[in-house]
């Protein structure tokens, strides 16, 4: 259930009234409880609402939002990141409803969500959907982590395990009122069009796992950290301050075929980093995880000295027996045919701005997300989609239900003259994109180069990516009816951008 409690961000902080879930009202925590499932093994969870009549923080209703008509209370709706399941409990955007039920969206289906876990074994995350509340509610902290376990496929492995040395790192950044409170500016940047709305929110404090800038006592053995960027818009390059490396071993929902190394890793709002760090390696006793990445990304601001810190580890002197290892070999899927793929698409990502060049609103293809629906894939089939960034931010898109891999990523030459023809013409197509997407190529991380359901599209590239409408571990067809009502939707994974609204929906057939 969601409710609102009250948590202690920080020892130097009073306690912050935050929205939370759990399974009572006393025991709501930020974040939520992990919950673990089996594959194979169904989950049956009944999502309540007890939040109050008014919302902590400030929401703006000039964008589209999931508005009580009687007001009887903050409406939610909780979707189950990287879920492949039916569409009645996909946490539809439109699918919300207030405390009680007594009102209830236009979409609305049950109470009692079915997840069958029958995708393959990874990392999933739940958070609040409603439409145009979500960077609010998630803010105010409805947010947990998921976790699809397979033994029998993972057990050989020998990766570290146990709940003291398999952990969920969920990292978001917040500010705070020296009263506790949540701080969410109350003024837009262009408030005569929208009074509270900003295009991305931003926050000093760094929170993992509900605590501001923790530390955690570590044995000098490898551990497996499941890093979940549940932040609204903030990109993370996180990196150790003593040298220690991330083997990668996963990204997203899925494992990936082969570890690998890297100094640094790059996490987009929603994406996760499955990974091992190994303390043994560790030349010191303390090790900072840090983060570098410009706000917004690619090209804001540098970080301080307090987003800049998001965790210490503290590391016992002494060596430690280690029964875990990583393999040469992990979990191999299906490689990406995209000759065998049905349909292709381009999907253009668009900014617009005031007359004071702030933004204003983002959309998908010119289209609201009230348009009728236009992505329409058939279930056990896969598509090509060339995603174009018109604009200068990256959005890392999050497609629901289908799986990805990326492809290509190509740079766009004479840019402003495809966008003016692109906001003239919104086809791809006909302006031609086959004669601009020949620019720079931007090699796609070794360790993203399997299957995800979220990637970061660079600006001013077209990048190309295979999307899977089938089980990916089987290769077959899914064991529910996808073409079900509401269907499902695709969008930003920048909670702002989201909200206002990079989103539309996707309708699957047989």
């Amino acid at each position: 259930m969601s409710s609102t409690t009250e948590k202690k961000f920080h020892r130097d902080l009073p306690r912050t009234p935050v929205f939370a879930f759990g399974t009572s009202k006393l025991a709501a925590t930020v974040p939520g409880p992990t919950i673990e499932a089996l594959q194979g093994v169904e989950t049956y969870v009944t999502w309540q609402n007890l939040l109050p009549r008014m919302h902590i923080l400030p929401w703006d209703p000039t964008i589209p939002t999931a508005v009580s008509p009687d007001r009887k209370g903050v409406p939610t709706v909780v979707h189950l990141h990287g879920n492949i399941g039916k569409p009645q409990s996909d946490g539809h955007s439109t699918s919300w409803f207030t405390a009680g039920f007594k009102e209830k969206g236009p979409t609305w289906t049950n109470a009692t969500y079915r997840y069958f876990n029958n995708q393959q074994p990874g990392n999933l995350w739940y958070h609040d959907h409603a439409l145009g509340l979500t960077r609010v509610n998630l803010l105010a902290g409805l947010i947990g982590a998921y976790i699809v376990r397979d033994p029998a496929v993972e057990g050989p492995l020998g990766l570290p395990h146990g709940n003291e040395f398999d952990r969920p790192l969920v990292v978001t950044d917040r500010s705070f009122y020296t009263n506790g409170y949540i701080y969410m500016n109350r003024t837009g940047d262009n408030p005569t069009i929208h009074p509270q709305w900003q295009p991305e929110y931003f926050g000093d404090v760094i929170v993992v796992n509900g605590k501001a800038w923790p530390r955690l006592t570590v044995q000098r053995r490898k551990y497996r950290f499941r890093i979940i960027n549940a932040s609204n818009a903030r990109f993370y390059k996180f990196f150790f301050s003593n040298g220690l490396r991330f083997i990668h071993v996963g990204a997203d929902s899925a494992y990936i075929g082969a570890p690998v190394l890297t100094n640094e890793t790059l996490l987009a709002p929603s994406e996760i980093a499955d990974v091992v760090v190994d303390f043994s390696e560790s030349m010191t006793d303390t090790a900072i995880l840090q983060n570098d990445a410009p706000y917004p990304f690619p090209s804001g601001d540098s970080v301080n000295e307090f987003n800049g810190k998001v965790m210490k580890f503290i590391i016992e002197k002494n060596q430690t027996a280690d029964p875990s290892w990583v393999p040469d070999s992990l979990i191999q899927y299906p490689s990406p045919d995209s000759s065998s793929a049905s349909h292709t698409r381009y999907i253009a990502l668009y900014e617009y701005t005031s007359s004071t060049d702030d933004p204003t609103h983002l959309l998908i293809n010119g289209l609201k997300y009230e348009d009728p629906v236009t992505e329409i894939p058939k279930v056990g089939t896969s598509e090509v989609w060339y995603v174009i960034n018109l604009t200068e931010d990256n959005h890392p898109v999050h497609i629901h239900l289908g799986l990805f891999v990326v492809l290509d990523q190509t740079e766009l030459v004479n840019e402003d003259e495809f966008k003016n023809c692109m906001l003239k013409m919104n086809n791809a197509v006909k302006c031609q994109v086959s004669k601009y997407a020949r620019g720079n190529k931007t090699e796609v991380p070794a360790h993203e180069r399997g299957w995800k359901n979220v990637y970061k599209m660079l600006p001013g590239y077209v990048t190309k990516i295979l999307v899977r409408f089938a089980y990916i571990h089987s290769n077959q067809s899914y064991t529910f009816d996808a073409t079900a009502e509401p269907g499902y939707v695709y969008h930003c994974h920048i909670l702002d951008h989201e909200d206002n609204v990079m989103m539309r929906p996707l309708k699957l057939v047989k």
